[in-house]
């Protein structure tokens, strides 16, 4: 046989593209699934970074230990932005270009996932469970997104909604200068429109800063009944402490970014009777069969600290391995957003998530928690 022949060099060709250890798409192998996270790891947002890879990894974890998926295990890598939207769009593009990931799962914030966007999608990579609630990631419809959690709206008409029914109506918003604050503010502005009335006052703080006096000083002008906070736990946590010390004797709400365990640790026992709307399940009672999987595997993982950021990080990675299972063997970019869109009121035990190729909301689920004595949590 001719070695040199068109037909020698096709059949040698086609022999390397089906050999094993053939990677059939980026940041995949016969025997592994690298997987890309950018979220804060470092700064005043450091714990929601930090929490929601916990959970992750606790999943991976054992989907590695018993085989994997078709094979092959999942190696996640991390890099740290900041909760800074500059260096988040800085952070993908590495993990894009120099980790080659073949995915992303679990970034943190509204202006960060923003800044990412466009790196996201120029190279085609999916990203399963972004840890915001904002509209903008979600209208106009983007196919490289994969929502976990309920939307600020779906949040904050759930405060609003409870608020009315005790029949408080005089409500501030205390909201974060930027995209995730603005997205926020006019879910609470939405919900307040509904039942004909306006906030009561607007104030802002600065993206990881905690210079909150003067936001305090024109909320008090108009000594609202509740102040929902749109913000992370450092400035929400300053704003609470300097207003109770000031005689403030209203009541706080905050949206689930705030990161409720990080919030609580914060405050100490100035928290007691801080609201925090959350968008997943309860993680400290095993009521359901989700979170009983869910302390289980954190638990074999080694963390005995269960909270609600790592139960969204968890959530998110039985996602993303769900769609990479529906994907086949033959994985690829592709093949994973078809698995994700197959999963149609995929149930995971008490926590369910919808898509299809038009719709990639996944959950609506919201719930109401209170900060107890000794900063648990009750429902």
């Amino acid at each position: 046989m001719n070695t040199h022949s068109p037909w020698a060099i096709f059949a040698l060709l086609a022999t390397l593209l089906i050999a094993p250890g053939h990677a059939a798409e980026t940041g995949v192998t016969d025997r592994e699934i690298l997987v890309g996270q950018f979220a804060a790891q470092t700064g005043p947002a450091a714990e929601l970074g930090k929490r929601l890879q916990i959970g992750m990894l606790a999943h991976f974890k054992a989907v590695n230990a018993a085989g994997g998926i078709n094979g092959r295990s999942i190696r996640l890598i991390s890099r740290d932005d900041g909760y800074e939207p500059e260096k988040a769009a800085a952070a993908v593009k590495a993990l894009i270009e120099e980790d080659k990931v073949f995915a992303l799962v679990g970034s943190v914030g509204t202006p960060t996932t923003l800044a990412a966007v466009p790196a996201i999608n120029a190279a085609g990579i999916p990203l399963i469970g972004p840890f915001t609630g904002a509209q903008a990631l979600r209208e106009p419809f983007n196919r490289n997104l994969f929502h976990v959690r309920a939307s600020y709206f779906d949040e904050t008409e759930n405060i609003v909604q409870h608020l009315s029914t005790l029949g408080i109506k005089k409500i501030a918003v205390f909201y974060q200068n930027d995209s995730y604050g603005k997205a926020g503010l006019e879910g609470v502005t939405r919900a307040l429109t509904k039942r004909n009335l306006k906030p009561a006052a607007t104030v802002t703080v600065e993206r990881n800063t905690v210079d909150v006096a003067a936001a305090l000083a024109e909320i008090l002008k108009t000594s609202p009944e509740a102040v929902v906070q749109i913000s992370a736990y450092k400035s929400c946590a300053a704003l609470i402490k300097q207003a109770r010390a000031k005689g403030y004797g209203g009541q706080f709400f905050n949206v689930s970014f705030v990161g409720s365990t990080a919030l609580s640790a914060e405050l100490g026992d100035i928290g007691v009777g801080v609201t925090i709307s959350q968008v997943v399940p309860f993680p400290y009672t095993p009521s359901s069969a989700v979170v009983r999987e869910y302390q289980q595997r954190m638990t074999e993982a080694g963390n005995k600290d269960f909270d609600f950021s790592s139960m969204e990080g968890f959530l998110a990675a039985k996602v993303f391995v769900e769609g990479v299972r529906r994907a086949g063997k033959t994985l690829t970019r592709e093949s994973l957003v078809t698995g994700l869109e197959s999963l149609r009121d995929f149930n995971m035990g008490g926590f369910s998530v919808n898509y299809s190729p038009k719709n990639h909301e996944g959950s609506r689920y919201t719930d109401l928690t209170i900060i107890g004595r000794g900063g648990r949590f009750v429902r």
